[in-house]
């Protein structure tokens, strides 16, 4: 039995329609990706199943017993909760015990309190604080913290009040409690929009190794479509198609399947023009009863049987103004640094000595937390801001086209190809720029039809971006600095803004690729990936590291050293508690009297042979670190049966390991 089944929705706003007589059948433990254009439903499918919408017609039947989590786009937080408190409400029981305990604490620390009202809330205490251990706190208390510093929120941040926190900060902190509560059936809508890319990578692998869940997740980040979901659906023209595998496989699919409706469209097409080239030529002669029917049949097959032209198939085609050439050196930086001061009048150093040489042609990719300077470097590279410390210059006949997150002086009148027309004519003056190259750019930017009239003012903030961005493009740029220009795109737009700034390849170095410099900021795993072969990686503590090769191998080797280091790091545990063991048994061995044989025949541990005394301490240490990581998980504290078992099995654990360790340094002692 499915967890959750989908029948028949339909739904419309206004004359539009967004959902017509879809379904979907969601298993327990899948993962899908839903997919699509903007607008074109996927939010009013989610809302729907989440119960926050009612479709106009159809049924939803969720498992009984079983729970829906939905992140909001604008969260419903207290305001008056910090941080950590409202994460912490995942787990109702623990924080109610958290919140009088802190009522406790400062009843304590009221003036005048006498002796017996202190000595009731010192009880008072003492049984919250073994309250909350039984509700395993502080094993829920590292979750609580893991997953707040997860998602990017600082220890600082913690005991901020919610009313405090900026959108982004909210977001994250939803998308924190959310994953904390471990719902049946988890809806995410594009849950990565305030996260930099070590917050997606961190809920990348949340999502495949701890969340056991079923998942449906509306995202434009396609690494994650690809590397957490075994499904994907895509929402067009108000159905659902299914696919099976991650997102790579899905595009694959989709073009083969748009390939076969594209042939069967013109087949139908030639056999429809074929049909009324008939018709009109033997509608008045001597064959006219058999036109009359043949045209009869025709409307009916039109009517009925019509097939769609499939949505755009193939590569893009674009036709840029070619940019002057640049010198060698497009821009550099010498032993720069720039620090600021915080509210608090303490210093920030965001970074310092810093190198930078851009060449010709070059693609740089400039990764890292939110407010950690990447921004700021690049001011220094266009000479927009002053280091504290060494220089930074443009190369010689370096022409930069610099796209920022705001866009400002736009004539909100303009039609789109008419901008994107004056625009290019601008930039080039003397180049006859048509309104057909016009609206042929617009085309390529997926503007089709009757949406390359509409005026800039009534644009989505991504069809806005979409125009700036194809602008851009065609202006005969030979330095590119982009400030993360996928964040209002929807996935196909992502990847023709992909497809344009791809590297020319040898064969067609003709105007149809971007061959200049880039510079691009960027959340965006694929995006950096296609478009960039060399990084700059910032910390967000001061550090920055120049890196020749794309965000996969930078990846790589930084998985690689974190590993590296977790061994080392447990080769030093276990050396340390090996010593740790031989001083404890020289401290004994040192104290304890003389052992005499006949306390050995008394002490049923003395036939073990110590290799097998050591391989069941590690087994019981093992078995403990078991029971505590199952001792860190909600539903366990859900079944008190369940808790209580795993509660008396550790104290067995440790009694024998006590028991255990104690022989082993008596016969380290005896040596």
């Amino acid at each position: 039995m499915p967890l959750l089944a989908a029948t028949n929705l339909q739904h419309a706003y206004g004359v539009n329609v967004v959902l017509d007589g879809v379904s979907i059948s969601i298993e327990q433990g899948e993962r899908i990706g839903l997919v699509g254009r903007n607008g074109q439903g996927k939010s009013t499918l989610l809302k729907s199943i989440a119960g926050l919408l009612t479709p106009d017609e159809g049924v939803i039947h969720l498992a009984k017993g079983r729970r829906v989590g939905y992140l909001h786009q604008d969260p419903d937080l207290d305001p008056d909760e910090t941080a950590r408190g409202a994460a912490e409400g995942a787990f109702d029981e623990l924080h109610r015990v958290h919140r009088e305990l802190q009522s406790v604490f400062e009843a304590m620390a009221a003036p005048g309190l006498d002796g017996a009202e202190l000595d009731r809330l010192m009880r008072r205490q003492v049984a919250l604080e073994r309250e909350a251990e039984t509700l395993g706190g502080y094993a829920i208390d590292h979750r609580i913290d893991a997953t707040l510093h997860g998602v990017g929120l600082t220890d600082r941040e913690f005991p901020i009040p919610v009313r405090s926190l900026s959108g982004g900060q909210r977001g994250r902190l939803a998308l924190a409690r959310l994953l904390l509560e471990e719902p049946d059936l988890l809806l995410l809508d594009e849950p990565t929009n305030h996260l930099d890319i070590e917050g997606r990578t961190w809920l990348e692998r949340f999502l495949l190794d701890e969340f056991k869940g079923a998942l449906v997740m509306v995202s434009h980040d396609r690494r994650l479509l690809d590397s957490v979901c075994t499904r994907i659906v895509e929402v067009e023209h108000a159905r659902l198609l299914d696919y099976p595998g991650g997102y790579e496989a899905f595009v694959q699919q989709r073009y083969d399947r748009r390939l076969t409706q594209l042939r069967a469209y013109e087949k139908q097409k030639t056999k429809f023009k074929q049909e009324e080239a008939y018709i009109r030529k033997y509608k008045a002669g001597q064959r006219a009863k058999q036109a009359k029917g043949r045209e009869s049949r025709l409307e009916r097959e039109k009517e009925q049987d019509t097939i769609e032209r499939p949505m755009e198939i193939g590569a893009m085609r674009l036709s840029l103004a070619k940019a002057p050439r640049t010198g060698d050196l497009v821009a550099s930086a010498r032993g720069v640094s720039k620090s600021y001061t915080n509210e608090d009048g303490a210093t920030r150093t965001l970074f310092s000595d810093l190198d930078i040489v851009i060449g010709r042609g070059e693609r740089w990719g400039i990764i890292g937390p939110n407010g950690a300077g990447k921004s700021t470097v690049v001011g220094l590279l266009l000479g927009d801001i002053e280091p504290d410390t060494g220089h930074a210059r443009l190369g010689s006949n370096v022409i930069v086209g610099h796209y920022r997150q705001t866009h400002e002086g736009l004539d909100p009148a303009l039609p789109v190809f008419r901008y994107l027309q004056k625009q290019v004519q601008k930039e080039n003056p003397g180049l006859d720029w048509t309104e057909q190259r016009a609206r042929d750019l617009a085309g390529a930017f997926l503007f089709s039809g009757d949406d390359q009239e509409k005026p800039l003012g009534s644009l989505s903030g991504g069809e806005r971006s979409r125009a700036v961005l194809a602008g851009l493009l065609a202006s005969a740029k030979n330095l590119l600095v982009l400030d993360e220009p996928t964040n209002h795109l929807d996935i196909p737009s992502a990847e023709r803004l992909e497809a344009a700034l791809g590297r020319p390849s040898p064969e067609h170095r003709g105007d149809d690729a971007y061959d200049g410099a880039l510079i691009l900021i960027s959340h965006d795993r694929a995006l950096i990936d296609a478009t960039c072969d060399k990084l700059i990686v910032f910390d967000g503590v001061g550090g920055v590291q120049v890196f020749l090769g794309n965000y996969t191998e930078w990846r790589r080797r930084e998985d690689d050293r974190a590993r590296e280091r977790g061994e080392a790091a447990t080769r030093e545990r276990v050396e340390r508690e090996r010593q740790d063991r031989a001083r404890k048994a020289a401290a004994e061995s040192q104290r304890a009297p003389a052992k005499r044989p006949d306390d050995e025949k008394k002490n049923p541990l003395a036939r073990l042979s110590t290799s097998h005394l050591e391989r069941r301490i590690e087994e019981i240490e093992s078995r403990r670190k078991a029971v505590d990581a199952e001792l860190a998980l909600p539903e366990v504290w859900r079944d008190h049966e369940r808790a209580g078992a795993l509660g008396d099995e550790r104290t067995a654990l440790s009694d024998e390991l006590t028991t255990l360790e104690h022989e082993w340094l008596r016969r380290a002692d005896t040596r």
